[in-house]
């Protein structure tokens, strides 16, 4: 090769990891990049709150009140908030100790590898089924004409709703929210156990501990922030869900999503800004378990690094 060639080659440099093209402007390309993220927010989060927050403290003709707050303490919608908060920790307990026992099968268990995808993959379809095709699976399987509740009479002479069952019963929407409730922890709830090392393990097994002492004292505290995070996220998961409890009871479980929904498109229980009010009042609950929940992550990534 000549000089000349040489001279007139473009030189090439190797990209080596660590070294990857930025976007086109530099920090400036970045920040765009984070646009469109900026503008969702906006526009379905930040201003929702803000127009609810507004609204909550007005009255019919517009002007500034404290009323709706106040008629947020009478009887029917104290009961409404104390259902939906029964209803959201009994499906959110049985999803984590459900999740957790289901978690450590798959990923602990020492069951074939591929378990877990089969696994996995099922639990991000089934965490997102919800609403009216939940609601109607749920009739079919467990109504009182539903294809298992025929079997058990049928068949095996045993009839579920003459022994007290009843899908449209708390415990019955408890066992429906359960179905997205437990694909849910097992998604969240992986990356902790994946977290525990084997040489906790190794090192709690030479100074003489049972797998019991194991479990007890060393795997389940450093889980404990993460299943408790899991748990509040569950929490928070049901107690927003409106479409599968109405879909499944209509309007005969005052849970707060179905009350709010009748004071905002209601022909009779018609108040806006008392159904703001209730809105308010998710919102506030949900923070509070979503805040909670993000500083025990924090925690918990403390012994997963």
């Amino acid at each position: 090769m000549t000089t000349q060639e040489s001279v007139a080659r473009p030189q090439t440099r190797p990209i080596f990891p660590g070294q990857l093209p930025r976007l086109p402007g530099g920090l400036a390309g970045s920040w765009l990049g984070l646009a469109p993220f900026f503008a969702f927010a906006l526009l379905f989060l930040f201003l929702p709150i803000l127009y609810l927050v507004t609204g909550a403290f007005q009255n019919a003709e517009g002007a500034f009140t404290l009323q709706n707050f106040a008629e947020l303490t009478t009887p029917n919608i104290m009961a409404a908030y104390s259902l939906s908060i029964r209803l959201s920790l009994v499906s959110a307990l049985l999803g984590t100790i459900a999740g957790v026992l289901l978690g450590y099968a798959v990923i602990l268990g020492g069951l074939p590898r591929w378990v877990r995808p089969i696994f996995m993959t099922f639990s991000g379809v089934a965490s997102n089924f919800a609403g009216i095709p939940l609601a109607f699976a749920f009739i079919a399987t467990l109504g009182r004409i539903g294809l298992v509740t025929v079997i058990l009479r049928d068949v095996f002479g045993f009839n579920l709703y003459g022994a007290g069952f009843n899908l449209f019963s708390f415990w019955g929407v408890a066992l429906t929210y359960l179905y997205f409730q437990l694909p849910l922890m097992l998604l969240i709830v992986a990356p902790a156990l994946d977290g525990l090392k084997a040489e906790w393990r190794e090192a709690a097994e030479i100074l003489g501990a049972s797998r019991r002492q194991y479990w007890l004292m060393v795997a389940l505290p450093v889980l404990m922030p993460s299943i408790l995070g899991c748990f509040l996220l569950l929490f928070a998961n049901a107690f927003g869900t409106l479409a599968t409890v109405y879909a499944l009871t209509g309007s005969r479980f005052a849970v707060v999503p179905i009350v709010l929904f009748q004071q905002i498109q209601g022909n009779v229980l018609y108040n806006p800004n008392l159904g703001y009010a209730l809105a308010v009042g998710m919102v506030v609950i949900m923070a509070v378990s979503n805040t909670i929940y993000l500083v025990l992550r924090t925690r918990a990534e403390r012994w997963q690094k």
